[in-house]
């Protein structure tokens, strides 16, 4: 990282204001939608500001929240409509940040606007989106009042293909058919999808019971019909999925009395169950025949699979001009650091003689075994500078993942900076991390990799490593952190650059595309816990066929990203730019986002980029998010205030995902990061906000903060974040540990007042907050490059309450030139840096 005016680091991020386009009090000509429909509220300020009062068409009566934030209105349309315009027409307490939101069942929401500094007043959104139920939710009140509002009107229309045309075939009769429980051999599960209402299956006399359908293929679902035997159920639920493990529950039934019932359903998904949770007799749930219909909007469901699309090159080793492929895309991408390209390398299993496959920008080099040997290349992978005179500072944006490698003389090089990680590696000789000629470097990520001959960093300033082997590594420059390596040196951080630990508590290796035969299929591995070296060849962890997947390709909005995840697919984000006009939204247990070749999400208009429910499970990797010129309040949000869950059995990892603000062109986003549910893994990100590009000044590219942890029991292993205008890093969560982090302070922080606050000069790179009572961390960098105002001498580079249950271990504050100074390491503890030389200050352990 050192002079970076050079530039090193990774930004992006996305974009939130939109303001509101003002016009006297409501007068569109047409009735609205909403006007005299069930109007709810998450709170009411008395009965004479109820709820209805807002949609009544009176502006002379309003409805009224309590006198906090964070408060909704919610109007119910009556049907599925096509939205194009909300009106609200404010009273004198009015929103000044709020969004307006649209959701098919009043349950999962979609963004169709944010709003940030509305003025009160009549506030008209134009807007579009299709559901039933559409809100108002308030993120910040303009007044010591409450929300309030005269009137909440909803434009646009019903009818026409939005409405329900149902299908009388019965999608389940004679399909293949499970159940948690059978009461006999005459009995079976198949019995009731057979068209036969003299033959039934019934279950076990407990509770809960289930009854499942496989109808061969996604489907839109309309109608369940239920034709209960004696023992019927009470309390059950009728559910979908894509895959027969993740359900989204379409219907919930408390207090059936049993005969035939029809249930109208809105959904899609491969497989249907009826899931009995209470009984209405002592034994057990029977039913002579469950029929499915299809059809609901005419919308078909979203199919899972397909081609990888046009910048997916796959190739065997009988490819011909094979390494005038790897030629040209490098030649197209090797200085292209902004550029729209995108590309990822497939190769099939087998050996791969004399190629030197060079990495450029925004291009990955994935094998597409299941282990590593798998895909042998007798050749190199290369990394250098030669574009940037032999300085390796700016070579972000890359990876190289699931191979072989016998090196051609021996070393294999990787001259990475940040965003390029080198994962599930075998290089069968030694790796050298330095550019030719040893020119500046500043990485960089290794995990689950075996390099069986020697590490050598030599100008790389730090480095991470996870739960790999090496058979030697010879120097360090400044921060050189590993665990679970094995042949890694010991910690002498006192006297030089190393941090090691025996095993890393909590690690779940990236998920990754492979081929079974000819059937792609992504593997997911298992979470490890005191992990030490590779996970391979054991691969302990679930394959997911590629059908299970919706691929992205450029073009898709973010409304079809939306209906394949709540159709209950996972998303494969094939190499492109992906411009979002809503949030995407990922609400189901579980899910995969996986992106190839450095795909790239850009929200327009100000909406954040991409929200995670607090669920279990979600894995997200391999994707960048780059902000728009529109501030976004959060461009990546996992979990949601206030979430509570235990995940620890199965925790959400956010994996190889990248954030940039500014660089590419204007970015505006006042957090990268908000990490809200608990136990979440981050392992590997470069949150970034751009020193160099376009789009950069103090106020051009502003972002106050890159990453925020609310939750606890949070893990980051091999953290970078970069360049803020605020705090880099915001922890408020118990129990958060960190092993390594990575940080310079904002170089362009015009002088020592924009960064003073509480009479500290200068905002922590790393803050706990003081009412943490547990945190501990291992192995932190903060660098400053003042380059606005080289006489700025800032406080610290890391600040934290002084209790038994803080712990941090090696931590270290340097002046790169000296382009400013830092006056202390910890809060007022440790040296002062001085001069130009770039000698750390250092501690080895706090309190």
């Amino acid at each position: 990282m050192r002079l970076r005016s050079l530039g090193v680091a990774l930004a992006a991020a996305a974009a939130l204001i939109a303001l509101p386009t003002t016009h006297p009090p409501a007068a569109a000509a047409e009735t609205p939608l909403s006007q005299g429909k069930s109007a709810t509220a998450s709170s009411e300020e008395n009965a004479g500001t109820a709820a209805a009062k807002g949609v009544d068409g009176d502006t002379g009566t309003r409805w009224s929240s309590a006198a906090t934030d964070d408060q909704w209105f919610q109007v119910d349309l009556g049907a599925t409509a096509s939205v194009t315009q909300v009106v609200l027409n404010w009273e004198t307490a009015y929103g000044k940040d709020y969004k307006v939101q649209i959701s098919k069942d009043g349950s999962a929401w979609t963004d169709l606007k944010s709003v940030t500094g509305s003025d009160g007043g009549a506030d008209t959104l134009d807007v579009s989106g299709q559901g039933r139920y559409v809100r108002m939710l308030g993120v910040h009140r303009a007044t010591q009042w409450g929300y309030s509002l005269w009137e909440f009107q909803v434009f646009g229309a019903t009818g026409g293909s939005t409405q329900p045309t149902c299908g009388t075939a019965n999608a389940a009769q004679g399909r293949p058919a499970t159940a948690s429980s059978t009461e006999n051999a005459g009995t079976p599960a198949s019995a009731a999808f057979d068209g036969n209402t003299g033959t039934r299956w019934s279950s076990q006399a407990s509770d809960p019971q289930w009854l499942q359908v496989d109808l061969g293929a996604a489907k839109d679902l309309c109608k369940v019909d239920l034709t209960w035997e004696t023992a019927y159920g009470k309390d059950f639920q009728i559910q979908a999925s894509a895959d027969g493990q993740s359900w989204n529950t379409l219907k919930s039934v408390d207090g059936a009395t049993g005969g035939t019932a029809s249930y109208d359903v809105s959904g899609s998904g491969r497989y249907v169950r009826i899931l009995g949770t209470a009984r209405g007799t002592g034994y057990g749930y029977s039913l002579w025949e469950v029929a499915v219909h299809t059809g609901g909007t005419g919308t078909p469901p979203i199919e899972g699979g397909g081609d990888l699309g046009p910048n997916v090159i796959v190739v065997d080793p009988s490819t011909p001009n094979l390494q005038q492929k790897f030629d040209d895309v490098f030649k197209q991408q090797e200085s292209s650091q902004f550029g729209t390209g995108r590309y990822q390398f497939l190769l099939k299993p087998g050996t791969y003689n004399g190629v030197n496959a060079q990495i450029g920008f925004y291009t990955s080099i994935s094998g597409l075994g299941l282990n590593p040997d798998d895909t042998q290349i007798n050749g190199d992978v290369t990394v250098d500078a030669g574009w940037f005179n032999g300085n390796a500072t700016q070579n972000f944006w890359r990876s190289a993942e699931n191979l072989a490698i016998r090196p051609s003389h021996g070393d294999d090089r990787w001259a990475v900076a940040q965003a390029a990680p080198f994962r599930r590696i075998h290089v069968q000789g030694g790796l050298n991390l330095a550019p030719n000629g040893y020119g500046w470097a500043s990485g960089g990520y290794i995990a689950d990799s075996k390099i069986d001959g020697t590490v050598g960093p030599y100008s790389q300033q730090q480095w991470y490593t996870r739960d790999s082997s090496v058979g030697g590594w010879t120097n360090g420059v400044w921060n050189m952190t590993f665990s679970g390596v094995q042949g890694a040196p010991a910690t002498n951080f006192d006297s030089g650059p190393y941090t090691t630990l025996d095993t890393t508590p909590v690690s779940r290796e990236k998920p990754f595309l492979y081929l079974d035969g000819s059937t792609y299929k992504v593997f997911v591995p298992a979470k490890r816990t005191n992990a030490r070296g590779v996970s391979w060849p054991a691969n302990a962890g679930t394959s997911l066929p590629l059908d299970q997947f919706y691929v992205v390709k450029p073009g898709a909005t973010a409304t079809t990203i939306n209906a394949a995840l709540a159709q209950g697919l996972n998303l494969l984000f094939t190499p492109g730019v992906y411009h979002l006009d809503r949030t995407i939204d990922v609400t189901r247990a579980n899910t995969v986002v996986l992106g190839l070749g450095l795909a790239t999400l850009i929200p327009d208009n100000g909406v954040d980029a991409m929200h995670v429910a607090d669920v279990d499970g979600v894995k997200l990797a391999g994707f960048l998010i780059d902000a728009g010129p529109v501030n976004s309040d959060t461009l990546l949000r996992i979990g949601a205030p206030g979430s509570g869950a235990d995940h620890s059995a199965n925790p959400t990892s956010m994996q190889d995902v990248f954030v940039r603000i500014g660089g590419a062109g204007p970015g505006l986003a006042t957090n990268s990061v908000v990490v809200d549910s608990n136990n979440v893994i981050i392992d590997h990100t470069w949150l970034w906000r751009a020193d160099h590009g376009t789009g950069v000044g103090w106020d051009t590219n502003r972002a106050d903060y890159g990453l925020r942890v609310n939750g606890n029991d949070v893990l980051a292993t091999g953290l970078f974040v970069e360049h803020f205008n605020k705090y880099d890093v915001y922890w408020s969560g118990e129990r958060g540990r960190t092993i390594f982090f990575q940080n310079e302070k904002a170089y362009d922080a015009p002088n020592a007042a924009a960064i003073t606050h509480d009479g500290i000069v200068g905002y922590a790179a790393y803050k706990v907050a003081d009412t943490v009572g547990t945190h501990e961390a291992w192995g932190l960098g903060s660098y400053c490059n003042y380059t606005s105002d080289p006489s700025i001498v800032q406080a610290h580079g890391f600040q934290v309450p002084t209790t038994t249950g803080i712990k941090m271990h090696d931590l270290l504050v340097i002046s790169l030139g000296g382009k400013g100074q830092y006056a202390h390491v910890v809060n007022s503890t440790g040296a002062a840096t001085s001069g130009t030389d770039t000698v750390p200050s250092k501690i080895t352990s706090f309190p």
